[in-house]
């Protein structure tokens, strides 16, 4: 008896026999399982039985086909049938060229996506072209792609399906090129958001034509489609056309505008010589100067409040807030339109950041592809209180600049800053969306409220209050036309 065995013996003959006893059956139990999953496996080895194709795994390939080929090449040899031997070298030729295709697969495979704007407007439709080209002699039987695609922004055509392990969109389709093919599809894209949409990566997946091997390919080629917030026309402002911020008259005469001649006079020695009017010198055989208007040009400041509560950390109301940015981003264009200086300030910030954002005053072609796309990426994330900001920032810009505030709602702390700043000689217009009027105590600020809503047309409508000092004679004179005129409609019969 080996000395195992007498081991053995003794734990069974000790006080813990009945615990060694079972663990022995079930070690006895387990090399008998996998006996038995050996053996029924072999009829699968060899290709016995019921085999089918798995559809989720890389590939169909497997040992089988060498082992299969090997009995028949052994049993042809044996027992001289040609025939196996024959059916053994195609299974071999089968298995090699498959591999060889499928090494190849994506050699000279070309995707691309095309689309026919990259930055657009909220509730356009941009057109995007899918294009795949196989630059090889090798036909592709199969292509699925895989390609990331926004769920904000939704196909006319497809479904985006969502994945779950990154949240993102996912476009699938599947193509079939022959040699050096190049096919394309047409899709459309509904801007239904303001935003920066990534499109990528994508991933690349095909095989050989009998199915045997599979290979994939992961690109990172990554676009981005720009959406701009809505921009929609100023009408109904009740101020000319021409001017409807009036025409900025300084209170002191700090500066002059050396295109407006409001006069002449006798010519000084301390007068520059550069303004001698010489025609009426010549008329009046005596130097003359012209007399410049004290004016600033117009120079707005857009400043935007992305806070839709009086409590920025309770929340934000999306409606209101896109409306906000659509009056910013409409405000900022026809300023630009006008070849006014125009700039940016908002308490949001851009994405995987904290700072506020701030454009100076500037009228180049690119200042309002600047602004736009600031907006259209800023977030309802409030990097500070809004009127801490204009304080902030207030001593910091031009001072001739024309202050538009935009905000959703009007709060105590923003209304004592307004009163402040206009009391400091800033020129301040407030465009506001709450829905409870203004108070009194913003007299001499221009008011105008935006009713709350989907906008396709922005009535911002009269101001609620008025700067005169800020209109001409004529200005005024209309205005006054005006307001008798609703006082007619709204009150018929003698006077």
């Amino acid at each position: 008896m080996s000395d195992e065995m007498r081991r053995i013996r003794r734990q069974m003959r000790g006080p813990d026999a009945h615990e060694a006893r079972a663990r022995m059956l079930a070690r006895g139990q387990e090399k008998a399982e996998r006996v038995r999953g050996s053996v029924g496996q072999l009829p699968a080895y060899f290709g016995i039985g019921k085999r089918r194709v798995v559809l989720e795994v890389e590939e169909q390939f497997s040992e089988a086909w060498f082992a299969m080929a090997l009995v028949l090449t052994f049993i042809g040899l044996v027992f001289h049938v040609d025939a196996l031997l024959v059916i053994a070298a195609i299974l071999l030729t089968i298995v090699a060229l498959s591999w060889v295709w499928n090494r190849l697969a994506l050699f000279g495979l070309e995707y691309r996506r095309s689309f026919s704007v990259r930055r657009a407007f909220v509730g356009e439709t941009v057109e995007l072209e899918l294009s795949v080209a196989n630059r090889k002699f090798l036909p592709l039987s199969w292509l699925r792609i895989s390609d990331t695609f926004p769920l904000q922004l939704p196909l006319e055509e497809l479904e985006i399906s969502k994945r779950g392990d990154t949240n993102r969109g996912e476009l699938n389709t599947f193509w079939s090129l022959k040699w050096y093919q190049q096919s394309s599809r047409v899709y459309h894209i509904r801007a239904a958001r303001r935003g920066f949409f990534h499109y990528g990566p994508v991933k690349l997946e095909t095989g050989d034509i009998f199915g045997l091997f599979r290979t994939s390919q992961r690109r990172e080629e990554e676009q981005v489609l720009i959406v701009y917030p809505r921009v929609v026309p100023l009408t109904g402002l009740g101020l000319p056309a021409k001017e409807p911020f009036g025409d900025l008259r300084a209170p002191r005469f700090m500066f002059e505008d050396p295109i407006r001649t409001v006069g002449i006079r006798d010519y000084r020695p301390e007068d520059d010589f550069r303004r001698l009017h010489w025609k009426a010198t010549a008329r009046r055989q005596q130097l003359q100067t012209r007399v410049l208007e004290p004016a600033s040009s117009h120079n707005l400041m857009v400043c935007l409040n992305v806070a839709t509560l009086e409590q920025p950390w309770k929340g934000v109301i999306p409606e209101l807030l896109e409306q906000a940015v659509s009056v910013a981003a409409s405000v900022s264009l026809y300023s630009i339109e006008q070849r006014w200086p125009t700039g940016l300030l908002a308490n949001g910030a851009l994405p995987r950041s904290d700072q506020p954002i701030k454009i100076l005053p500037g009228r180049s072609p690119a200042q309002i592809t600047a602004i736009l796309e600031l907006l259209a990426a800023v977030t309802p994330f409030a990097t500070a209180p809004f009127e801490r900001l204009l304080a902030a920032e207030s001593p910091r810009l031009p001072w001739g600049s024309t202050l538009v505030i935009i905000s959703p709602i009007l709060t105590p702390a923003l209304i004592a800053t307004l009163i402040d700043l206009k009391a400091t000689g800033r020129r301040l217009v407030l465009l506001s969306l709450d829905d409870a009027p203004p108070p009194d105590s913003l007299e001499g600020i221009l008011v105008y409220k935006i009713p709350r809503g989907e906008m396709t047309d922005l009535i911002i409508g009269p101001p609620i209050h008025w700067e005169l000092s800020h209109l001409t004679p004529e200005q005024q004179q209309r205005l006054t036309i005006q307001q008798v005129g609703r006082g007619l409609r709204h009150h018929p019969g003698p006077i």
